[in-house]
């Protein structure tokens, strides 16, 4: 693939802004990249068990192979595979899903660290990511312990909706339908029924619209 392809793919992350289009360059000789097909798994503990990925296109689901439950959602712009750089064991425990069709590209562990360690921009991108994703995990804590399932389910859908969702000509925010509600089950600790239950119910009271392609609020954002 040719360097100015793939410093297109780049472009679009802020974890790469602040490198400039030289350094940006450089970078992209050492990329590898790829077209994944929905459904199609990454394999995060095999042939992939040290690469670090960057998501261009689509969304992909982190799944605990331990458990086989979602851990979380990544979208276009945004990198997984992140903890490869922090605890190889833990990564290998991690198997990813395109929930689309989807375009990557992925670097070895070992090059990253070298890149990171010269550009302090790419450092703090990272960690900043890797925080951030900690926060979620300890908001998922929080709310399993101090609110009710309903809760749990509705604010997750509300927080879907502002992260994957788009604004449509009506000012509305619209967002594709990637989760099975036994995977939103997954991400707020309840189970299919509930899930499904809540989702019903807050389409009857007019909150929000859904279908097996997309769901969306019916309110208009300002």
């Amino acid at each position: 693939m040719k360097a100015i392809t793939k410093y297109w793919f780049l472009e679009g992350f802020n974890l790469f802004r602040k490198i400039g289009m030289l350094n940006m360059m450089k970078i992209c000789e050492i990329l590898e990249m790829d077209n994944i097909e929905k459904g199609r798994p990454i394999n995060l503990n095999d042939e992939h068990n040290n690469n670090i990925f960057f998501l261009k296109r689509g969304s992909v689901k982190i799944v605990n192979t331990k458990n086989n439950t979602v851990k979380y959602v990544v979208k276009r712009g945004n990198i997984f595979g992140e903890l490869a750089l922090y605890n190889k064991k833990v990564s290998a425990k991690e198997i990813a899903y395109a929930l689309e069709d989807s375009v990557i590209c992925y670097i070895e562990s070992e090059q990253m660290e070298v890149l990171m360690e010269k550009h302090k921009s790419l450092k703090n991108g990272i960690l900043k990511i890797y925080g951030l994703r900690i926060q979620k995990l300890e908001r998922r804590l929080h709310d399993l312990l101090y609110k009710d399932s309903a809760t749990r389910i509705k604010e997750f859908i509300s927080d879907y909706l502002k992260e994957f969702g788009e604004t449509n000509e009506t000012g509305q925010l619209v967002a594709k339908n990637l989760l099975s509600h036994k995977e939103i089950a997954n991400l707020t600790n309840t189970s299919r029924q509930t899930v499904s239950n809540v989702l019903s119910i807050m389409r009857k009271e007019g909150i929000i619209d859904y279908n097996v392609q997309f769901i969306s609020d019916t309110k208009k954002s300002h």
